[in-house]
């Protein structure tokens, strides 16, 4: 008779309730997701939320390492920003845009005094998207020019000029190389296009690159530069010193607008209010959208500097939509923007990516063989998984998914954590209101979940 000790039986999985049961039917039967093979679908359903956790249909807590899609910034339920919501609903509901309401106006205000430069008008929209097809629209009448500049490894939305400029795959099925638009090579030191053996080389090629794309499509035609200060989807890549100032360098002597997407970047997720801060680059246009309130009610929008919001002077603008600005949406930015500056909740995120997350992820990095790189600023960090460092074979293909990754996030969700994946990269972006011990908590998950992938590794 051996010795050993039998194996402890699995824990049984729990059962959704009869609501969460019932809800799972529903969406199943008249729910039509996006970016997906609607029948290959098996979405977990989230019955509550509060702070950093998530709870699904069967009961089960998950420490949410994804901010949903990179947005509740000042983490769920937050009490100022629901109880703003509930009292704005008691008042005024809604309101036609072309009459004021105090709290789009307190909004844009707040907005305004963050932004840099002299972006002191903003445009409203109600989600990152429309945020970017509206930047595009004012640079294109500002300069009276059509074509748009944007890089490969970039994601800008899912309506028809923000997904043209788009360099990801999601573009290609709804390419019909009818935008105007034009793509480029950015600095990506892991996988660089240019072959840079340092920073500092990266930075000169890039931008020898993108000027001569310039020369090669005319500078006369080409309307803005649309980039992310630090791509988020694609694979959070914070370009290397001197980058955003070449390009800024770029754009003034061309005459070309820039328009920073800091969709995802802003509000905090980079341990600094906007990515472009770190760098001290003003845009001519930067859009926004998610951490501006959380998603809590939906918001975007565009900040405008004064030299083009003056050709809209006496010019009427040619565009606009039957919710921007909304009381409810606005009454929600306004209290997320208060709360975060009372509760230093952008310090907090820069701290927790310096003291917990940059130096968890990179122990990671010496412990797990899949994991090729890790880079990011606060608590916006990539985790590049491969197959094989030494030739950098990405764990699965580029716009698509393997076994490897989907048995990742199996026993991510089986610890207890709900990551963000793209591709062959898990994304550590959990809200900017983490404390220490919930960042800990995930890399100590993560480090359990990591071993799947490590199976996966090619050995030599």
């Amino acid at each position: 008779m051996s010795g050993t000790a039998p194996e402890p039986a699995p824990e049984p999985t729990p059962e959704p309730s009869l609501e969460a049961r019932r809800a799972y039917e529903l969406d199943r039967a008249h729910v039509f997701h996006s970016w997906s093979a609607q029948a290959e679908l098996d979405p977990m359903v989230v019955t509550a939320a509060e702070g950093s956790y998530v709870w699904d249909g069967a009961g089960r807590r998950l420490l949410d390492f994804s901010s949903q899609l990179v947005n509740t910034n000042i983490g769920h339920q937050h009490p100022r920003v629901v109880e703003a919501i509930q009292t704005q609903a008691g008042r005024l509901c809604t309101v036609a845009p072309q009459h004021v309401n105090d709290q789009r106006s307190e909004a844009a205000r707040l907005i305004a005094e963050l932004a840099p430069g002299d972006l002191n008008r903003v445009f409203f929209t109600n989600g990152g998207a429309e945020a970017v097809e509206y930047a595009v629209r004012m640079a294109r009448l500002h300069t009276g020019r059509h074509k748009v500049l944007s890089r490969y490894r970039s994601y800008h939305g899912g309506t028809h000029t923000a997904v043209n400029i788009t360099g990801d795959p999601r573009r290609w099925p709804n390419d019909q190389g009818a935008a105007g638009t034009v793509h480029f090579f950015g600095p990506f030191p892991y996988r660089s296009p240019f072959h840079s053996a340092s920073p500092e080389e990266e930075t000169e090629r890039a931008l020898e690159h993108l000027e001569q794309l310039i020369g090669f499509e005319g500078p006369d035609a080409i309307a803005a530069i649309v980039l992310e200060p630090i791509p988020g989807t694609a694979g959070i890549m914070p370009p290397p010193p001197g980058y955003l100032t070449g390009v800024r360098e770029l754009a003034d002597r061309y005459g070309i607008v820039l328009i920073a997407d800091e969709v995802m970047s802003g509000f905090g997720r980079t341990g600094r209010w906007f990515a472009v801060d770190h760098d001290g680059v003003v845009p001519d246009l930067m859009t926004f959208a998610k951490g501006v309130n959380s998603g809590y009610v939906p918001l975007g929008g565009v900040a405008i500097s004064e030299r083009i919001a003056a050709t809209f002077a006496h010019r009427p603008f040619p565009g606009g939509l039957t919710y921007s600005g909304h009381p409810l949406a606005t009454a929600a930015a306004v209290a997320t923007i208060e709360a975060m500056r009372d509760e230093k909740t952008v310090e907090n995120a820069a701290h927790i990516g310096e003291a917990v997350l940059g130096p968890g992820l990179r122990a990671l990095a010496e412990r797990h063989p899949s994991v090729g790189d890790v880079r990011g600023l606060g608590v916006f960090w990539a985790v590049e998984l491969v197959a094989d460092r030494a030739t950098k074979e990405p764990l699965a293909p580029y716009g698509g998914t393997s076994v490897a990754m989907g048995e990742l996030v199996a026993a991510c969700k089986a610890a207890g954590l709900l990551p963000f994946v793209n591709y062959h990269r898990l994304h550590a972006v959990p809200p900017c209101t983490v404390s220490e011990a919930e960042a800990r908590e995930g890399l100590a998950l993560l480090d359990r979940a990591l071993e799947t992938a490590d199976r996966h590794v090619r050995a030599h």
